[in-house]
């Protein structure tokens, strides 16, 4: 039963059947899925410095987006990399997805190396502050380590695309 709708996300309430044969009743909140995009152009990769409300701050965080209608990852992909950082990727590879919160949500996030980068125009959407940043592939454990970056998917794509 649906309990709320937005432009970005709803809101379930589900009867769940636990392992254990007990039943309960969950609130699910659907996003919708999304792409992250970890850009790397020989010893520097493309970051994007933009404003979270949610967080009352500006972050350092890897191109990304949530994916329209009918789109497939690869698509998403290559649109929120040139709406976010005008960049257009001559390779795009895979590296699997993560869940972003398990505990109420069912949401991917697909993630992507993109390599041969190129620069193209991208319209960003209306509500989003955006500074692309470019920074040392050499800096990014650190940056991890000491918390100037704490988004959860750019550390992930750092994990899985340069671990």
């Amino acid at each position: 039963m649906e309990v709320f709708r937005g432009t970005r996300l709803w809101v379930e309430r589900r009867s769940i059947t636990f392992p254990d044969g007990t039943i309960r009743d969950r609130l699910i909140a659907h996003p919708g899925d999304a792409v992250a995009i970890l850009p790397i152009e020989g010893s520097i990769c493309h970051l994007i410095r933009q404003y979270r409300f949610s967080v009352g701050d500006t972050i350092l965080e890897a191109p990304a987006g949530t994916m329209e209608v009918g789109e497939c990852p690869d698509e998403t992909a290559r649109r929120e990399l040139a709406e976010e950082a005008g960049l257009a990727a001559g390779a795009l590879i895979p590296r699997g997805f993560i869940y972003t919160t398990p505990g109420f949500s069912d949401e991917r996030i697909y993630l992507f190396e993109a390599r041969d980068l190129t620069p193209t125009v991208g319209v960003m959407d209306e509500d989003e502050v955006i500074e692309p940043v470019r920074v040392p592939l050499s800096d990014l454990g650190a940056m991890i380590r000491e918390g100037r970056i704490a988004d959860a998917k750019t550390i992930c794509l750092f994990c899985r695309c340069l671990m």
